[in-house]
């Protein structure tokens, strides 16, 4: 009995002692782990005699309940002093000015749509828009595509189940329009568009800008001048230009346009394909209920992505989608 008087005794003096949490646990262990002071004493048990047996039992059970509800308070004790000491630590000074805020910046894909926008707005183009999701009609159908075309093909369009799709370019904006309109009409269609495709220059989904005229005196010769127009007040410069015979189903003749560009590799400056046009086919104006003896027109589309590249120096399309912040910062 003496033994557990002095055990408790000394595991007093050292919880009063104890200075942290650390500490703290070598004391329980030693005290009430499985080896134990306490923890030995009750093993002795067995061969104490009977008749003390029960009043040493309760003792040692007592001390080990008394030496646990220390402990307890003890750990409470040096966790508020620990906490106290972290609060004046780290106390924050609220009278002091705060950390200066990073201003944000628009997308790069973003700055090209809206100067792509403004400039064919300054040209005299209202913005059109129309829905992503579209059917066969509005999206091949009413702009001549014939039944074998392969843009209908499932590994270039992405069909939803009931045989709707998402578009593949924002042309089915200018039938909508043409429908609704009428004509004479100068629209630009800038948004989403959808494609079965993915690396180095191609995405799922990417922007276009298409634009469409229909007038009762277009010509080829007015297609030329609007796009060196817009062609040279994008880049901020005087563009070689060159349109080199080309074919879609929307238009008759058709071309895709070429800039003179130097490529900033040492290698001799070469021809770089920035949009495609032509004149739209009669086939298109019919489907619109638009007198295609009265009226003509043209129509061109450009991917944004593409231009925004050659405007920024980006070299990979995929930095645009990655949310790289390093890589955004540059266009705040």
């Amino acid at each position: 009995m003496e033994q557990v008087d002095d055990i408790v005794l000394q595991a007093r003096e050292e919880l009063a002692s104890c200075e942290n949490t650390q500490r703290l646990e070598e004391i329980r262990v030693h005290y009430l782990g499985r080896r134990g002071r306490i923890t030995e004493l009750l093993k002795t048990l067995g061969s104490i005699e009977p008749d003390q047996r029960r009043e040493f039992g309760q003792a040692v059970n007592a001390a080990k309940k008394e030496l646990s509800e220390q402990i307890t308070v003890a750990r409470a004790r040096l966790e508020a002093q620990l906490l106290e000491q972290q609060l004046a630590e780290e106390q924050v000074d609220v009278t002091l000015p705060g950390r200066g805020g990073q201003r944000g910046g628009l997308h790069p894909v973003t700055l090209a749509m809206q100067r792509i926008i403004d400039l064919f707005g300054h040209l005299g183009f209202d913005v059109a828009t129309g829905p992503e999701v579209e059917d066969d009609y509005y999206n091949f159908e009413s702009l001549n595509f014939p039944a074998h075309h392969p843009a209908r093909a499932m590994h270039d369009t992405f069909y939803f189940g009931d045989g709707r799709l998402l578009r593949t370019h924002t042309s089915p904006v200018q039938i909508r329009e043409m429908q609704k309109r009428g004509a004479p009409i100068r629209i630009i269609a800038p948004g989403k568009v959808y494609r079965s495709d993915y690396d180095q220059t191609h995405t799922p989904m990417f922007h276009q800008v298409e634009g469409l005229l229909i007038g009762e005196k277009v010509s080829m010769a007015d297609l030329k001048g609007i796009l060196r127009e817009f062609v040279n007040a994008y880049f901020e410069s005087e563009m070689g230009m060159r349109f080199r015979p080309s074919y879609f189903p929307f238009t008759e003749p058709s071309a895709e346009v070429d800039i003179a560009w130097d490529r900033g590799d040492g290698s001799e400056p070469g021809w770089l394909e920035i949009l495609g046009c032509g004149m739209v086919h009669p086939n298109v104006l019919k489907a619109c209920d638009v007198d295609s003896e009265r009226y003509i027109g043209y129509a061109f589309g450009m991917g944004v992505e593409r231009l925004a590249m050659l405007r920024y120096g980006v070299t990979d399309l995929r930095q645009f989608f990655e949310n790289d912040l390093q890589f955004l910062r540059q266009f705040r």
